[in-house]
Formats: C-alpha cells, sequence, structure tokens
C-alpha cells in the first residue's frame, strides 16, 4: 500500500531506517515509532518507495 502523504513517506522512512539498524531507535518520534513497531519490514518498505511528487504534504 502506498504512502498517502509526504508526512507519511518521511516518518516511514525513518522508521525503515530503524528496523534495519541504521538509526538509533531512540531517536525516533510520533508516527515514524509507532511505525517501526507496528509494521514489517516489507511494508515500510512499501510505504518508503513511494513517489512522492503527487503526493500531498499532510493527509487532512
Amino acid at each position: 500500500m502506498p504512502a498517502r502523504s509526504k508526512a507519511q513517506q518521511k516518518a516511514a522512512g525513518a522508521a525503515l531506517s530503524a528496523k534495519r539498524g541504521d538509526t538509533p531507535k531512540s531517536k525516533l518520534k510520533g508516527a515514524s515509532k509507532e511505525m517501526e513497531k507496528s509494521m514489517s519490514e516489507k511494508q515500510l518498505e512499501e510505504f518508503a518507495s513511494t513517489t512522492r511528487k503527487s503526493l500531498p504534504e499532510r493527509k487532512d
């Protein structure tokens, strides 16, 4: 499932980085922290790989 906003795509990228061990989990905040806990690496990859060009900044 693709991300629905640029903010969601960015949060998924941060969560994916932490899940892979590239970023400390302690640096995560808000949505990215919850995404890291509740989503698999594959799900995070799908969200993070969404093209940002056509996405709104935030989903209302």
